[in-house]
């Protein structure tokens, strides 16, 4: 298909007129955000949900597990499901910036769309696949994202024309050379819907001990089997996922809730405060206290 002249600069003009200053801008349309960064970053730790995120100027990459993933100008990430990672923007300026466009993927909206549309069941090899993959974005799936940003400008339009285009992507998404990941995470008897599953329990009980086998068994999987799709699908095992969680909250409620090292450690499910601040400065390369002072002075001074 024929695009607009220069697509790149009209969807960056709008991004940049709705993400004035560095950091995460939510919009009038409420599944999508604008990311924009002037500088280079250092590793940030977070939590990446189901999403499209398009990458408009710029470069970033982030580690899943000890996969490193890295992605820029014109290329989306497709998440799957919920990955805890360790992020960076790699390539931005101030005249520059890294922008990108983030569009959250509702998991009864992709049913739905599924239960409408005639896409061929995935091959078995992909069912396990990796949560996260990156592509360049066909000159459709931008075509689709430019209409999606003019609508800041018309937001009397958003109501009526956002779900359409939402759609569409998600249907580009879909039919591209990774729509298998998000199908197979869908599908009820695969086995990414049951580490999909198992995902969801852990985010919702980490503070718990966990076993191997009561999980496997809540998801219907033998522990083997349960090992090697759990690891094959978010680049680690339970145990190390359920770590990353519980270490990412800690150090929300040292930060946001200003809890001591010792009682956020204890909150998440940690027994022995030795063994959280040695695991917490493995994944943050600093003490619990180390790394919280820097982590406020650096919000102080923005």
């Amino acid at each position: 298909m024929t695009l607009p002249f220069s697509p790149y600069q009209e969807i960056v003009d709008i991004a940049m007129r709705f993400a004035a200053g560095d950091g995460e801008f939510a919009t009038d349309i409420g599944n999508l955000h604008i990311s924009r960064r002037s500088k280079p970053s250092d590793p940030l730790h977070s939590s990446y949900r189901p999403c499209f995120a398009f990458v408009l100027q710029g470069a970033k990459s982030l580690r899943l597990g000890t996969e490193l993933i890295s992605y820029g100008t014109g290329d989306y990430l497709l998440t799957s499901l919920d990955l805890p990672v360790a992020w960076r923007v790699t390539e931005a300026s101030p005249e520059v910036p890294h922008l990108c466009l983030g569009l959250a993927i509702d998991s009864e909206k992709l049913l739905e769309l599924l239960s409408r549309i005639d896409i061929p069941r995935p091959a078995a090899d992909t069912d396990g696949q990796r949560g996260m993959a990156v592509n360049v974005a066909p000159p459709e799936l931008l075509d689709a994202a430019v209409r999606l940003l003019r609508l800041l400008d018309r937001p009397g339009d958003i109501p009526a024309m956002a779900p359409l285009i939402e759609q569409e992507i998600l249907y580009r998404v879909l039919t591209g050379p990774d729509g298998a990941r998000l199908i197979n995470i869908a599908t009820a008897d695969s086995h990414s819907n049951r580490v999909a599953r198992a995902v969801a329990w852990l985010k919702e009980n980490f503070a718990r001990p966990l076993r191997i086998e009561d999980l496997a068994d809540r998801v219907s999987m033998s522990v083997s089997s349960f090992h090697h799709h759990f690891k094959s699908v978010t680049a680690m095992t339970p145990v190390q996922y359920q770590k990353q969680l519980r270490l990412h909250e800690a150090r929300r409620l040292m930060l946001v809730e200003r809890l001591d090292a010792g009682t956020a450690g204890h909150r998440v499910g940690y027994l022995s405060p030795s063994q959280f601040s040695r695991e917490y400065s493995r994944l943050y390369g600093a003490s619990p206290a180390r790394d919280v002072d820097g982590a406020r002075d650096v919000m102080a001074a923005e």
